[in-house]
């Protein structure tokens, strides 16, 4: 069934309406000039985790591209509430999503129009069978220098890379792809951000030109919470045979193994598994 089709209700514009209603017009900027911001949370048993901080990332996404959202951090908040809700899924992924209109056709957006949106709907584990771990290549595209690309904004242009990245991967029997920077670097998934297991002691690259996931900095207080170290900094491809584990974490991925990357064989550890675990209990309020 496809995502037009597959819900009842959603919120759109300040109100509840069919979902077969959302629609917008095919002379619209966010469609032609990438003036579009979203977020990803999940709820869990009705209850969205860390939903202020995911919106308050809307509304810095919107202005980093240089429009306002007009609503505040409480009206999305009850915009989700609602959203959840009226489409009757207690536990459901949530997806807010910003983006400029058709009231004007052209590269500036003086005077354009605003809309919001607000879906939920079933997602259950993004990956299937995830904690047999995911195999991943590397992808021929790389997260860009921070002065060419607004790295800290959650906007939908910047996800065509990670798009046309994990096509490419899917194609060649993987899972998933593990993107470079443009210095070479270890920098992220094409949807979650990424942590290495050596020793003991966890490294994930420094978010300096992705984003700096909500679900990255909890597991890292989850981390930290059991006495590990967790180590930020530049990771060098050169590396990937000296880690024992390797996991991804997103608000669609939660803490999802990586079993393989290119020719190189992980385990699904015992770090990775307790990580998992107490997301896992973190998230629906154990």
């Amino acid at each position: 069934m496809g995502f037009d089709t597959r819900g009842d209700k959603l919120w759109m514009n300040g109100k509840i309406i069919d979902w077969t209603d959302a629609n917008v017009h095919v002379l619209t900027h966010g469609l032609h000039y990438g003036s579009s911001v979203f977020e990803g949370t999940r709820a869990y048993g009705g209850k969205m985790f860390k939903l202020s901080e995911h919106n308050e990332r809307l509304l810095k996404s919107a202005k980093i591209l240089g429009f306002e959202i007009p609503y505040s951090l409480d009206e999305l908040n009850a915009a989700c509430e609602e959203a959840v809700e009226a489409e009757g899924h207690p536990t459901c992924y949530v997806r807010p999503i910003a983006w400029c209109g058709s009231n004007k056709m052209a590269v500036d957006r003086d005077g354009i129009d605003v809309h919001v949106a607000v879906a939920t709907w079933d997602m259950g584990n993004y990956f299937a069978d995830k904690m047999r771990g995911l195999k991943l290549c590397i992808a021929d595209w790389r997260r860009p220098d921070p002065v060419t690309a607004p790295h800290d904004a959650k906007a939908a242009g910047l996800y065509m890379i990670c798009s046309m990245s994990k096509s490419a991967a899917q194609a060649k029997g993987c899972d998933d792809a593990l993107m470079l920077d443009w210095r070479g670097q270890v920098a992220e998934g094409t949807g979650a951000n990424i942590f290495f297991i050596r020793d003991g002691a966890i490294h994930t690259p420094t978010p300096d030109c992705f984003l700096d996931g909500i679900t990255r900095r909890t597991v890292i207080g989850l981390a930290r919470d059991k006495g590990l170290e967790v180590i930020e900094r530049a990771i060098m491809p050169e590396e990937l045979p000296t880690f024992s584990e390797v996991f991804f974490t997103g608000t669609a991925a939660e803490v999802t193994p990586v079993r393989q990357i290119e020719d190189i064989q992980y385990q699904v550890g015992q770090i990775t598994h307790g990580l998992a675990e107490d997301y896992d209990r973190l998230v629906n309020g154990k």
